[in-house]
């Protein structure tokens, strides 16, 4: 289906799902189907590395072959590379394997996280989680979904009782502050989890299984699906007071919860290092 610029927002929204969602499946597939039984931690230092690596890079490989058959003038911005500016408008971005570890580990928490977007403003967005056998689909403006089921975010609780997630650099420093941040913040919780894809909380967010998720230090690739599916959901999202989701700071909330956590975020210096 060649990419054209008469297509009012419905079709190309429509479209550009559509091909999310057939790009996110195969390479879900493909991750799940492909990942080598004896995969493990105790192998030789650089083969579980290099085995990711590897399943990385043919995953996104497989999606953007797979998008750029079928909409050849898009844009791509993918973690493991892929960076094409297009020219119909239309941008992609790409995490082929969100939560690395957690595959490499043979945890289930691993997603697929693919988005459209234009000018700047996500259109449509896929989490693909395939060792849960669920996909979380969103087109702007039209609801959020689990399968074909619509998703909604819990009731906000007080924040005291509210359950939050988050995650943590890898860089030994970083790490450090956000554990002190992590620490001040578990007395004004009901408790914080760890999930390890920042694609999964935010999908889980609007799924109404946890009340919130912050975390810094991510990139587009991260944020871009979940993000939207957590707004579609009902959700509220956003960055350091008045900005936006971003590297600095990404929080996602039920919207009674929202103001409160990002309040407590800012108070605890939890935007920066």
């Amino acid at each position: 289906m060649p990419s054209g610029g008469s297509q009012n927002d419905e079709t190309l929204k429509s479209e550009l799902l559509s091909l999310a969602l057939e790009a996110a499946r195969r390479a879900g597939a493909l991750l799940r189907d492909g990942r080598p039984d004896d995969l493990a931690v105790a192998a030789t230092k650089s083969s579980p590395i290099d085995v990711v690596t590897e399943m990385d890079i043919a995953a996104e490989k497989l999606i953007t072959t797979y998008l750029s058959e079928q909409r050849p003038d898009d844009g791509f911005l993918g973690e493991e590379g892929a960076s094409a500016k297009g020219s119909s408008g239309v941008r992609w971005v790409i995490d082929p394997l969100d939560g690395t570890v957690n595959y490499l580990y043979g945890l289930p928490t691993w997603s697929v996280s693919i988005a459209a977007e234009r000018d700047g403003e996500t259109l449509a967005g896929v989490v693909e989680i395939p060792m849960r056998g669920e996909t979380f689909r969103a087109v702007l403006g039209g609801g959020a979904f689990l399968n074909d089921r619509p998703v909604g975010c819990r009731p906000s609780p007080p924040l005291d009782q509210a359950l939050v997630s988050t995650g943590f650099n890898y860089v030994t420093t970083v790490r450090a502050h956000q554990a002190a941040v992590a620490q001040r913040l578990i007395p004004q919780l009901r408790d914080i989890r760890r999930g390890g894809s920042a694609a999964v909380d935010l999908c889980d967010v609007a799924a109404g299984r946890l009340d919130g998720y912050f975390e810094r230090g991510l990139f587009p690739w991260d944020l871009a699906a979940g993000d939207l599916i957590a707004r579609e959901a009902g959700a509220l999202t956003g960055g350091r007071p008045g900005d936006r989701p971003s590297g600095e700071l990404a929080v996602a909330a039920s919207p009674g919860v929202f103001e409160p956590l990002r309040a407590l975020l800012e108070e605890y210096g939890a935007w920066h290092d």
